[in-house]
């Protein structure tokens, strides 16, 4: 639910104004995904039901906030002025109601995660666990989600967090208004079948003509697979593309394929395989991402907190051979 803002006005005549925040927020959205559609589809509105919105704000201001270009409506200068105040306001608010949160002592209420697959898989349940025993009174909501979409529910107010990863050569991502903290460094490993002709190489090229279970290439984790083996002299043979590392254990187990998986699932899922260290030891990072306002809320450092516990937790990998280039 959104609140009202009490705005006076004095630069304008009829005394004290109210201007409604969920219109300012729709206009705010409109400046950041910039088309009606876009705004209509990340909150689950019609188009129509949006420009109604946007056009009362119109009457409500008594300013022209919008123009037709073509077939599309782009926000005027006064438009985009308002927008970006309406960002900074909402904003204010959320570090307001954090401030307010601090004040009240203990974290609680509905906390809503988004994390890709490997730490729903080995960080979650651990993290739920701490939580019960720290923060009994936070109840956590998590739903699956890649990068590129949970970034984009943060900012749409879907979420309160989320889990991110960077890897070796790949652009950070930063969102601004965000506030980024980071939860570890996690190596990536190559897995390998115990048995058969792709069991036992003596270094990463004897692996040139091997078939590759791999993430899709258009996904960070394809995309780092492809070029680090391309930079290896290593033209991949992929025989089967899926974005489930628990599937490519599978087909690595039962000697069809070779992979990369990431450290934090190997303690507990890659029995009956063989596991090497790539050449130049290769990590990626996971972090989470909120929004800037809400940065001290006592429901998101408790998370954090609990978050770092249970990676704290995860069994060191020590003693793996690592595979020569």
């Amino acid at each position: 639910m959104f609140l009202t803002c009490i705005v006076k006005q004095s630069f304008m005549k009829g005394g004290v104004r109210m201007l409604n925040l969920h219109r300012l927020f729709l206009l705010h959205e409109l400046r950041r995904l910039e088309t009606m559609s876009a705004v209509a589809s990340a909150h689950s509105m019609s188009p129509s039901a949006v420009s109604q919105q946007l056009s009362q704000l119109e009457r409500e201001t008594k300013v022209s906030l919008l123009r037709q270009v073509g077939r599309r409506v782009v926000l005027t200068d006064a438009g985009v002025q308002l927008a970006r105040r309406a960002g900074e306001v909402l904003s204010l608010l959320e570090t307001a109601q954090a401030e307010l949160a601090a004040a009240s002592g203990e974290a609680g209420g509905l906390l809503r995660v988004a994390s890709f697959q490997t730490p729903m898989i080995a960080l979650a349940p651990a993290t739920v666990a701490v939580l019960a025993q720290r923060s009994p009174d936070l109840q956590l909501e998590m739903a699956q989600q890649e990068v590129e979409p949970a970034y984009e529910g943060l900012l749409a107010h879907r979420y309160d967090v989320i889990l991110g990863e960077d890897y070796p050569g790949g652009q950070q991502v930063v969102r601004r208004g965000t506030d980024r903290e980071e939860v570890l460094r996690d190596p990536l490993l190559l897995v390998l079948p115990d048995v058969g002709p792709w069991s036992a190489p003596g270094r990463l090229a004897e692996l040139a003509e091997a078939p590759w279970a791999l993430d899709p290439a258009g996904s960070r984790t394809g995309l780092w697979a492809r070029t680090y083996l391309r930079q290896a002299g290593i033209e991949p043979r992929v025989r089967f593309t899926t974005p489930d590392p628990l599937l490519q254990v599978h087909l690595v187990r039962t000697g069809h394929a070779v992979a990369f998986v990431p450290g934090i699932i190997a303690a507990e899922h890659l029995g009956g395989t063989r596991v090497r260290r790539p050449p130049g030891d290769p990590h990626r990072s996971l972090y989470t991402a909120a929004r800037a306002g809400a940065a001290r809320h006592p429901s998101l450092l408790a998370f954090r907190a609990a978050l770092r516990a249970a990676a704290q937790e995860l069994s060191a990998l020590e003693g793996l051979p690592r595979l020569p280039a």
